[in-house]
């Protein structure tokens, strides 16, 4: 007796693409409707799964076509907020084994992107995630900030006892390293800069959720400090709390200050 419809289907939906070979061959005189639709549906995704494949392995091909030895990467998280420290991470990836997905983390839903994180961090020969606080944004300015947390996490990782060859940046260049080389959309093209905007991000998130405990009323565990439309009206409804960043909040206080 044939297999069920059923059967074939949870088959192919596990079946790596040996398998589904196989399958396709031992079913190539079935002419059942839903057959030929469930091959089909594995067929698209085993070849989804190929395409991400070669575009991860692009990122590490372009990463070691840019640099050689060992390569930091770093990227940001937290610029464009009102509420929230800058958040930039550092990560070190070995030459092998690749990590599977790497992107943009915004790019990735908030799932993967946790899930993303945990393989990086344990795959990672050195990660670290710096801060620059509010009230140091508000003192020093953003491109001072942004210099500050980039020579932070380049040294966290370094007391790690990994020695740097290679500084890889996303976006414009700092200046702050012999070593820098900067890629623009670089957590878009580079395995290791991928790596720290999806630890960034990360990190930074599960840190607004915590915010969100001590001031529930700014909604941080969803706007993760950003001015959202709900987030400003309680700006001009309450004021700001300790982790506002002022500066970037006057739009909306100033006319409380009269």
């Amino acid at each position: 007796m044939g297999k069920t419809l059923a059967e074939i289907r949870a088959e192919l939906q596990h079946a790596d693409r040996d398998q589904y070979e196989a399958l396709a061959r031992a079913l190539a005189a079935d002419e059942r409707k839903g057959v030929i639709q469930a091959l089909a549906t594995a067929r698209k995704r085993l070849d989804a799964q190929d395409a991400e494949a070669a575009r991860s392995e692009r990122m590490y091909s372009f990463q070691q076509e840019l640099a050689e030895g060992v390569v930091v990467g770093l990227d940001e998280v937290g610029r464009g907020p009102v509420a929230g420290p800058l958040a930039v991470a550092a990560v070190v990836l070995p030459d092998r084994p690749h990590i599977f997905g790497l992107n943009d983390s915004k790019q990735l839903t908030a799932q993967r992107r946790e899930s993303l994180a945990a393989t990086i961090k344990e795959t990672a020969l050195a990660w670290a995630v710096e801060y620059v606080e509010p009230s140091e944004i508000d003192e020093r300015g953003m491109a001072a900030s942004l210099r500050l947390a980039f020579t932070r996490a380049l040294a966290a990782v370094e007391a790690q006892g990994v020695r740097a060859d290679a500084v890889l940046l996303d976006g414009n260049a700092l200046h702050l390293d012999p070593r820098e080389r900067n890629v623009v959309k670089g957590d878009s093209k580079c395995a290791s800069i991928a790596a720290a905007s999806i630890v960034a991000k990360v990190e930074r998130d599960a840190l607004m959720d915590e915010y969100a405990k001590t001031w529930p009323a700014y909604g941080f565990d969803h706007n993760k400090g950003y001015a959202s439309a709900d987030h400003i009206e309680v700006i001009k409804a309450l004021g700001t709390c300790p982790i506002h960043r002022e500066t970037f909040c006057r739009a909306w206080t100033q006319a409380t200050l009269f």
